[in-house]
């Protein structure tokens, strides 16, 4: 203890010093490199439409207005397609997080049968893929096109989840599952009671990626979907976008000066544009920041043994 606090109360040296200056220095330029898009598109989706089409909106905004908002906000079908996109996140997260930890947590125990066969499958399933046309036709096949469950269910195993979640429930105290089955607990009991109120951190880290997968998907919908009430909110933008594109495009080759000036000062493909993404990015943004102290822990599980 005493070398502790003997080391501890060493000077710095210049060089540290410099090293310091140095190291914060970085470190704050690559915040701002990272922050700087985000609040890119946030000025942008703010400021006067026609300053921003023309690229003059780089730090400060000008012209303040949340018109563009109001607008993307009065879309039909945006409340259904928010609720499409806020439940298929909700419970689709639910369900990975659920069966990548119980997956996970049946590969660690030797008494699986064929346990390193499944395994290894599961290992051979990260690697291959099928493909989108038999993607679709086994979607077809099991009646989940046109249907809500097409959201959930083929996204419910991930096999890199899994590895995951096996690797960290290998990597905790082998006697606290010991004791609870000396005590008489079974698998299922050993699972909820032991393992998953201890695996906090790699859950945490597999609902990270589940919820922004879910949240930011459309080509799903894309493929599976021609219901209009089971679209998502980032399909529905997405379309949104692409006619305010054709619009202003269609609009410039008629000539129409009155809505051209229309369209530059209400609903410009820039301003369309920067609105959409902060409304696609902003919830993640939000949410974030409640799993960042789990998931340095959960991604960094198996790099240190012992």
């Amino acid at each position: 203890m005493s070398r502790k606090r003997k080391e501890d109360s060493i000077p710095l040296k210049p060089a540290d010093y410099v090293f310091h200056i140095i190291n914060y220095t970085v470190f704050a330029l690559l915040t701002l490199i990272c922050a700087y898009p985000f609040y890119y598109l946030i000025i942008n989706s703010i400021s006067a439409n026609d300053l921003s089409a023309n690229g003059m909106i780089n730090l400060i905004p000008k012209g303040i207005h949340l018109k563009n908002y109001m607008e993307v906000f009065k879309l039909s079908g945006l409340p259904a397609a928010t609720l499409v996109s806020v439940g298929r996140t909700v419970i689709g997260t639910a369900c990975t997080v659920l069966a990548s930890a119980y997956l996970g947590f049946m590969f660690t125990q030797e008494r699986l049968w064929h346990r390193k066969l499944w395994y290894r499958l599961i290992v051979i399933a990260m690697y291959f893929n099928a493909g989108l046309i038999p993607m679709f036709m086994t979607m077809k096949t099991l009646h989940l096109t046109n249907s809500f469950w097409v959201y959930i269910i083929p996204a419910i195993v991930q096999p890199f989840n899994i590895i995951m979640t096996k690797t960290y429930i290998e990597s905790l105290p082998p006697a606290l599952q010991e004791a609870a089955e000396i005590d008489g607990a079974g698998i299922l009991t050993r699972f909820f009671k032991v393992v998953l109120p201890i695996s906090t951190p790699i859950l945490a880290t597999i609902a990270i990626w589940a919820a922004v997968g879910q949240w930011n998907s459309f080509q799903d919908t894309l493929v599976y979907i021609t219901d209009q009430k089971l679209y998502s909110l980032q399909y529905l933008l997405y379309t949104y976008l692409n006619q305010a594109s054709s619009l202003a495009n269609l609009v410039k080759a008629t000539g129409n000066a009155s809505a051209v000036a229309s369209v530059a000062t209400t609903q410009t493909p820039t301003s369309i544009r920067m609105t959409i993404s902060v409304i696609v990015v902003l919830p993640i943004l939000m949410i974030y920041p409640m799993f960042q102290k789990y998931f340095v822990k959960g991604i960094m599980v198996g790099s240190v043994k012992g």
